[in-house]
């Protein structure tokens, strides 16, 4: 549906939602005061009040139009209204990772030049402490909770955010012309927001977004896939990227979707049951993972439990492609029997699955369709502000990312001799146009102003006609767009073959046996890889048979183990071309975790880490080779 408001700026969307809603009691935003709490409604006119508050707050200490604050903080009520409070001022938002080491978090402060540095708990708190002094910009830490340590609050330069929002109140009146002058200020070409890339390789470079590039992102999003003031969203990727900033609160709060925040990543499985969303906006591993648990539970159940549940996806699979009558029945018996378990699981009410930052694996989506649950893929990038295209309700296709949006062109440039293959804009749009895989490019209102500070790499990135390049291979199919995988993962093994590792490592997921896999084998005869065995499922087996050990490492290093991997990678090899079929792995006793540096705070893998980490055990593979 169209937006609720116009509005051209982010300031102006939160100045028409503040007058829509004023009186109204319509509650955008929701939160857990404690874990055992219930959900609490925060209304528009406390969102108004708290954002200019802030607003003044923020004037008072000196902040300018074009000014930089800093936000480290999870997903929850503060970090929407220091947003807003940083565009009503004309300010830009500079959003960082909570687990981003203090490292990092200095380099991105000192690059941006963020003069106001807000913090979420007492850990995040300690972690701009320790960097202060490095971070010459800054003059002032404001902290949202109370840290548990005392002498951190005791630094002179660290307030409390509820002692801010009530001296910002206090100077409102002194600053409300001035606010007013500066949102009719602030103009659509002006940047509102630099997102950092989560830097696998090299150092994070600000990608700085406009207003425009937002706005008309989540006005064409809004157009794509339907939303209205009847949803509600549980919000828990980090709001520091592109993805969840734009599809998962400037989208939803212009059509009205009520947001909850969920406590963590880590409870969404709980907080689903507790906030009952209509939308859920997500990357792929948490469809992974509930599949996973699906066919966990399934195996390890009765014949009798299989042959339903098979025949249940199967009847899925009959309606998803449109057969009725006797099928319509079977599959309200199907949902009864197997599928509306999974629905409880979601709280019952999600209507509405999207998933984006990296592919999803056929099967898995697949299985979500015979459920009646479908995913909307999408893709883009953080350069993009980011959605190039996504797959339209009633209108899905496994195995591609959807059509082109409005406003935005899509190209497909040859590897081989750098020309256009093929060009779809999201106004004029083909059905049948097909295209060779190729580079995919992108034009468009979206496309980002350029990197913060550094010219060079956003001319790598931007060419002299205007096409950002993405690094992602792809092709049109039949008018939509299908990823392969990015240029940069592509693997040439000895024999000169390319092979993209991530469709690949996309079949193994769907092995319970399986929690992850990055595929190896560059320069090589053959294709390798290493794995994180699914260890409950592994420990089970190993109880069941018997096998002793006190740890994981012990674990992997039985030979029944090992031949259980053996014959997973036999099993899926099957399917895929001679040069292609992965003949040997190595086990590995940890998960990858963005804490240890393996993936990326939106869950992708960082395949030069895990090179290096693993080094020993990808040259032990090809050794004798």
């Amino acid at each position: 549906m169209p937006t609720i408001v116009p509005f051209e700026t982010l300031p102006e969307l939160f100045i028409n939602l503040s007058k829509k809603y004023k009186g109204a009691g319509k509650k955008p935003f929701h939160y857990k005061p404690t874990t055992d709490a219930d959900y609490q409604p925060i209304d528009w006119d406390q969102v108004t009040d708290d954002v200019y508050s802030l607003a003044a707050y923020l004037i008072e200490r000196g902040i300018e139009k074009g000014d930089r604050v800093g936000i480290l903080s999870e997903n929850r009520y503060e970090w929407a209204v220091v947003d807003l409070a940083i565009q009503l001022v004309g300010g830009i938002n500079v959003s960082l990772y909570t687990t981003l080491p203090p490292s990092q978090s200095a380099y991105i402060l000192n690059d941006s030049g963020a003069k106001i540095f807000f913090v979420s708990t007492g850990f995040q708190l300690k972690k701009a402490v320790e960097i202060f002094d490095e971070c010459e910009a800054v003059k002032e830490v404001v902290a949202f909770d109370e840290p548990k340590l005392e002498h951190l609050q005791e630094e002179k330069y660290v307030r409390m955010f509820d002692d801010v929002l009530l001296e910002g109140g206090k100077h409102l009146e002194d600053h409300k012309q001035t606010i007013k002058d500066r949102v009719k200020a602030v103009e659509p070409d002006d940047v509102a927001t630099l997102i950092y890339t989560s830097g696998t390789t090299g150092k994070p470079k600000g990608a700085m977004l406009t207003h425009n590039n937002i706005v008309s992102n989540v006005k064409a999003a809004t157009q794509h896939i339907y939303w209205d003031d009847n949803d509600r969203l549980l919000s828990f990727l980090p709001l520091c990227h592109s993805f969840e900033r734009t599809a998962g609160y400037y989208a939803m709060i212009s059509s009205g979707v009520e947001i909850y925040y969920a406590e963590s990543v880590d409870t969404v499985s709980k907080n689903m049951p507790e906030a009952k969303p209509t939308i859920m906006i997500s990357v792929p591993r948490l469809f992974e993972k509930m599949y996973n648990l699906i066919v966990k539970s399934v195996e390890e159940g009765s014949d009798t439990k299989k042959k339903i549940f098979n025949w249940a996806v199967e009847t899925g699979r009959k309606y998803s492609e449109g057969k009725r009558g006797l099928v319509t029945l079977q599959k309200k018996i199907a949902d009864k029997l197997v599928f509306d378990k999974l629905k409880e699981r979601t709280g019952g009410h999600v209507r509405l699955f999207v998933s984006g930052g990296a592919a999803l694996p056929p099967e898995i989506d697949t299985f979500f369709q015979c459920a009646g649950m479908n995913i909307l893929q999408g893709y883009g990038l953080t350069e993009t502000s980011p959605v190039m295209a996504a797959n339209k309700p009633g209108q899905e296709k496994v195995g591609v990312v959807g059509t082109i949006i409005q406003g935005v062109t899509v190209g497909i440039k040859s590897l081989e001799n750098g020309e256009l293959l093929a060009e779809i804009s999201g106004e004029d749009y083909p059905t049948d146009k097909s295209s060779e895989a190729g580079e995919i490019l992108c034009k468009g209102p979206n496309v980002m102003k350029g990197y913060w500070n550094n010219e060079e790499a956003t001319k790598e990135m931007i060419d002299d006609d205007g096409w950002l390049h993405t690094g992602d291979v792809g092709k049109f199919d039949e008018g939509f767009l299908k990823i392969t995988d990015r240029i940069k993962h592509m693997i040439v093994n000895a024999g000169g073959k390319n092979i993209y590792p991530g469709p690949i490592e996309d079949l193994f997921k769907t092995s319970k046996w399986i929690d992850q896999i990055v595929v190896v084998g560059e320069a090589q005869n053959y294709m390798a890889a290493i794995i994180v065995p699914d260890f409950e499922v592994l420990e089970k087996f190993a109880k069941e048979k018997g096998l002793s050990f006190s740890n994981n490492e012990e674990l992997i290093d039985h030979d029944e183990v090992r031949d259980i991997y053996k014959k997973e990678l036999r099993s899926f090899s099957k399917d895929l071309a001679s040069h292609e079929k992965i003949r040997d792995f190595r086990l590995v006793p940890n998960e990858f975790t963005v804490e240890t540096g393996e993936i990326t705070p939106t869950l992708k893998v960082k395949r030069r880490v895990i090179a290096d980490k693993y080094g020993h055990l990808i040259d032990d593979i090809f050794e004798d080779d």
